[in-house]
């Protein structure tokens, strides 16, 4: 017979490992009444392939998961390190029991008579049915490179985010740095002493004075905006379009010697480089309530003239963000037509009661996550009452 879980939790990143103890903590029994199920080979789930010079410090950290509260990071540490062993104690402080490795490929109804009943998963540990799934697959195995013509053409290197080791694999390389998010900016600043770098943006980057550790209504604010979306059945927003990017002065002083500053965007690649395109407007575009109506820091933006042609690129660098990894729900059928999932609330899905998205949209980062956890512990927890 096919193991029958009351739930399944796909997943044990932050989000996922919050849920698993909000069920434990109402009664239910880790690998009797729930599973977890976990791609890795280990815990840390997608901190544990962050390259090694990221650390928890001025603009990346990470929240405390519930009952256990994470010692005072080492900054000198790699995140990566740091992160596996807190949430590696965190499964064995409460014998949560994930399986692993158990990538899921497909979540489809359990019968094809109820196709509002439970569900199938199917992973690389096995097939299992539930009553209700939480998923909380993150972004990570979804990066997201835009299609350019010519893209396919180009001689050089091409990696994404995810793909980064080190900075010595660029030394001496010309690189264009793709992305006007956190990571374009602090690989910028990484890779200043190795190599030539060129930055492209679509857009103007959106440096805001409201990233504030004091500014409580500022985060509030960030998860209204993409919220808003979400609930509708649109795509999740980028994340430096609702959260801005603060004037933090490593990044102040980057943009007054000249190198965090964005040349545009190119519409081309060729061999050998890139062409750039039109330049759009000399404002901020942002989603959220980082939006401004001129820019904040209009240095930061002095892009090339339509028809520039950039060669002797060795390196195409792509920081073009990730997707929510959801393909394995596919066959049931969730998104709405506007291309996102629509949200009863903010772990609910709106088309299947029984499918619960955890760090999705609007609690898609450090904060919400845990939140977004221990809620979708809560909504599976009563689900299930009410079933019984």
């Amino acid at each position: 017979m096919t193991p029958h879980f009351q739930a399944i939790i796909i997943g044990a990143g932050q989000a996922g490992l919050a849920a698993a103890h909000e069920l434990a903590r109402r009664g239910l029994v880790p690998g009797v009444d729930f599973a977890v199920l976990d791609a890795n080979e280990g815990p840390g789930g997608a901190w544990r392939h962050r390259w090694d010079s990221l650390t928890l410090g001025k603009a990346h950290g990470i929240a405390d998961l519930p009952g256990l509260p994470m010692k005072r990071p080492d900054p000198t540490v790699p995140s990566s390190t740091l992160v596996t062993e807190y949430y590696g104690d965190y499964e064995d402080t409460f014998d949560l029991k994930v399986i692993r490795p158990a990538k899921v490929s497909r979540v489809e109804p359990a019968t094809e008579r109820e196709p509002a009943g439970p569900l199938r998963v199917i992973s690389q540990a096995g097939e299992f049915t539930t009553d209700v799934l939480l998923n909380s697959t993150g972004t990570w195995d979804n990066p997201y490179v835009p299609y350019i013509p010519g893209i396919e053409d180009f001689e050089g290197l091409q990696l994404h985010t995810r793909d980064y080791v080190s900075a010595e694999e660029f030394r001496g390389r010309k690189t264009l740095v793709v992305g006007g998010g956190l990571s374009a900016i602090q690989f910028l600043l990484e890779l200043e002493d190795v190599t030539e770098t060129v930055w492209a943006t679509r857009r103007p980057p959106n440096f805001t004075n409201r990233w504030k550790d004091e500014d409580k209504q500022w985060g509030l604010d960030v998860e209204d905006a993409v919220r808003e979306r979400t609930f509708a059945g649109e795509r999740p927003a980028s994340v430096v379009r609702t959260t801005g990017i603060g004037m933090i002065p490593d990044y102040v002083d980057g943009v007054r010697r000249g190198l965090l500053v964005s040349r545009g965007m190119f519409d081309q690649i060729t061999p050998n480089g890139v062409i750039f395109g039109e330049p759009l407007a000399q404002k901020a575009e942002g989603l959220g309530p980082s939006e401004n109506a001129e820019l904040v820091f209009p240095e930061s933006w002095a892009p090339f003239p339509a028809g520039t042609v950039l060669g002797d690129v060795d390196v195409i660098f792509w920081n073009t963000g990730f997707r929510p990894s959801l393909r394995h729900l596919a066959p049931l059928k969730l998104r709405s037509r506007l291309g996102g999932i629509e949200m009863a609330d903010e772990v609910t899905t709106a088309v299947n009661p029984r499918v619960l998205l955890v760090g999705y949209g609007s609690t898609a980062s450090t904060i919400g996550a845990t939140r977004a956890g221990r809620k979708a512990g809560r909504v599976a927890h009563q689900f299930l009452r009410a079933q019984a």
